[in-house]
């Protein structure tokens, strides 16, 4: 854009840039490889009947080990997520499958194949320990 000024009886031209901060929204979604939350009345169609492998991580809001392990379910998740599914089940809104699994502490870690256990771990570990028990399991 060009602009004149009259200035001491001259003409003068003013080159003006302008800049124009444009922001184009983005719709955000929840990656299809991150961990999914079930229910007691979702458990068998999501985990029992699930046609790959299913990490259900039983946790509790109030659990710190609980709490210090997500964000490395979570990393799994995305990683391993064409082989594994990541699953959290909170066990203070659903009680009934953690008694039907004899889950007694949290974090309590279950892989399920073909609708039955085929490991359990109890307690927080770090990431590469859980890949580790995750690549034995599956």
């Amino acid at each position: 854009m060009t602009l004149f000024s009259m200035r001491s009886g001259g003409v003068e031209s003013l080159n003006l840039c302008a800049y124009i901060l444009v922001t184009i929204p983005i719709p955000c979604r929840r990656s299809a490889l991150s961990s999914v939350k079930i229910t007691d009345d979702s458990f068998e169609a999501d985990v029992l009947k699930s046609g790959r492998p299913v990490l259900v991580d039983f946790w509790a809001e109030w659990c710190g080990p609980c709490k210090q392990i997500g964000p490395a379910l979570e990393e799994i998740s995305t990683e391993m997520g064409e082989r594994v599914i990541v699953a959290k089940l909170n066990i203070d809104d659903n009680p009934m499958t953690p008694g039907r699994y004899g889950v007694r502490g949290i974090p309590t870690m279950m892989v399920f194949k073909d609708g039955k256990v085929a490991s359990t771990k109890v307690g927080a570990m770090p990431k590469s320990k859980i890949v580790e028990w995750l690549n034995e399991s599956v």
